[in-house]
This record gives structure tokens, C-alpha cells and sequence, in this order.
């Protein structure tokens, strides 16, 4: 079946915006579901917070006179404790530690919304690299299109900074803005990959496409083993980026040589 976009495209009209202009539909309904999810922050309180309250609650910005020490997330924190309850979320957020703040769930039932969006996002992507399969340079050209619309957007929503603007990033959230900037960093790096891989045949995704072939048992092994040695290991308190970025690096390592060695022997564990 087609649509009255399709139709324009195959006559000839508009072949540049064939990809985009077939999904017109679906992005219809996209932006509704992103409409909905911006209409309930901003316009719907919770109990005792004020409308478009995304904050982290406990704490933060408390005083004698305002107290928002039950808001965490606003709206979207007071659904999921509403429709899951309390003792069925997730009960150590990041916010918790420094204000003191209540359960939080950062994959509740409002945030899902805008991840929805930026799967959505992705399915634009495949979309984009089958319409223009013969073209390899068509499909460069309209991620990285995709990539300066997305990060023009987050951009302007959260001003450019890490905390401030008018929609800050916020990962527990999902907010509009993360969803833009980091939308914008993956076109970037699909681009880029597509490029290096696929048009100019210079690399083959080793060494990470052995972690890909095993995908399942690196992830059950990692929540097994992620806080034992000799994945885990402490330097000074670790609380800061700088300190937890080798723990990381580290881990990784382990864990796409572990893929490598399951790659020679040729175990493979899929579900």
C-alpha cells in the first residue's frame, strides 16, 4: 500500500525526500505521541508539585517555606509510583544520594514515550539506508542531515550547556532534549562507521562485532560479574567521571577478549 507522499515520490516528485516522505505517516504519529509526552510535563502537577516540576526532589531547593521533597520527577515519577506503586520501581536512583530523594524509576511508563521517539529515530535511519541502497552517498548525506536537525534541536532546548536551558539533558527523565543530542551523536557515528566500513572498506568491526556474536552471555555475565574482581576494582573513592572511565575501560577489555577467545573456539549462546 501506498500513501498520497509515496505516490508524489514515485511520479518522480520529491525523490529526495522519498524516505522521509513515505514515513509521513508514522512521523504523524510520532510527533503526536512526543506531543502528548510534553503536554503531561508541562501542563500536569503532581500532588503538591508544581506543573512542570523535573526536578529531583528531596532536598534540592528545599526550604521551610517550599517544600518539594516528595516531587522527584514531577508528573512523571508520581505516574509510575501510581501505577506500579512504590516497593516496584526503582528504589536507588541517582538523585538519592544527594538529596536524600525518593524512588525513581528512569524507565517508567512517561519517559518510555520519548524513547519511542528516538527508536522511532532509528527505524528513520534503516528506513533511510533502504530507500537509498544503490546510493551510498545519498545516505550519508541525509544522516548527517538528521544529525544537524536532532542536534540543532537539543541544542536550542537545553542552550548548548550540560545542566541549564529551557529543557536540560537528563537521562533519568529521558528528556526532549537528550533525545535530540544524543540522536545527533549517533547519526554522527553511523556515518561515520558506514564510511570507514562500508563505503571505503577500510576496517571490519574488529574487535567489537566478537562482542555482537555473543551478545546474550556478555550481558548476563557482565550483571553477574560487573562488582567482582577482575572486572570491578576501587582507586581512591570513585566518585568522580575521571576515576570510574578505567573501571570501565577495563571491563570492556575483558569482556571483548572473553568474546574473542568464545569467537575462535566458535561458541555462540543465543535465546
Amino acid at each position: 500500500k501506498t500513501n498520497f507522499f509515496s505516490k508524489k515520490t514515485e511520479e518522480g516528485k520529491c525523490n529526495i525526500l522519498k524516505d522521509f516522505l513515505d514515513l509521513a505517516p508514522h512521523w504523524m504519529i510520532m510527533l503526536v505521541i512526543l506531543l502528548i509526552h510534553q503536554l503531561i510535563v508541562w501542563l500536569v502537577p503532581a500532588p503538591g508539585c508544581p506543573a512542570g516540576y523535573r526536578g529531583p526532589g528531596g532536598l534540592h531547593d528545599w526550604s521551610p517555606e517550599r517544600n518539594f521533597s516528595d516531587c522527584i520527577g514531577g508528573i512523571t515519577g508520581y505516574i509510575d509510583k501510581q501505577f506500579f506503586g512504590v516497593a516496584h520501581i526503582y528504589g536507588n536512583p541517582t538523585a538519592k544520594t544527594v538529596y536524600s530523594a525518593s524512588a525513581f524509576d528512569p524507565e517508567g511508563i512517561l519517559g518510555s514515550l520519548t524513547t519511542i521517539f528516538q527508536v522511532w529515530l532509528g527505524y528513520q535511519a534503516g528506513y533511510t539506508l533502504q530507500v537509498y541502497s544503490d546510493s551510498k552517498p545519498k545516505v550519508v548525506g541525509h544522516w548527517l542531515i538528521w544529525s544537524i536537525i536532532t542536534g540543532g534541536i537539543g541544542c536550542l532546548l537545553c542552550g548548548g550547556s550540560q545542566n541549564g536551558g529551557w529543557v536540560p539533558l537528563n537521562k533519568n527523565l529521558w528528556s526532549l532534549s537528550f533525545v535530540m543530542v544524543t540522536s545527533c551523536f549517533a547519526f554522527i557515528l553511523l556515518t561515520l562507521l558506514y564510511v570507514v566500513i562500508d563505503m571505503k572498506n577500510w576496517w571490519k568491526g574488529q574487535p567489537f562485532f566478537y562482542a555482537g556474536m555473543n551478545s546474550i552471555l556478555l550481558y548476563c555475565g557482565h550483571s553477574v560479574g560487573y562488582n567482582l574482581f577482575p572486572w570491578h576494582f576501587i582507586a581512591g573513592e570513585m566518585r568522580t567521571h575521571a576515576q570510574l572511565l578505567p573501571e570501565s575501560l577495563w571491563g570492556m577489555t575483558l569482556w571483548i577478549f572473553i568474546a574473542f577467545v568464545l569467537y575462535k573456539k566458535k561458541v555462540f549462546v543465543t535465546v
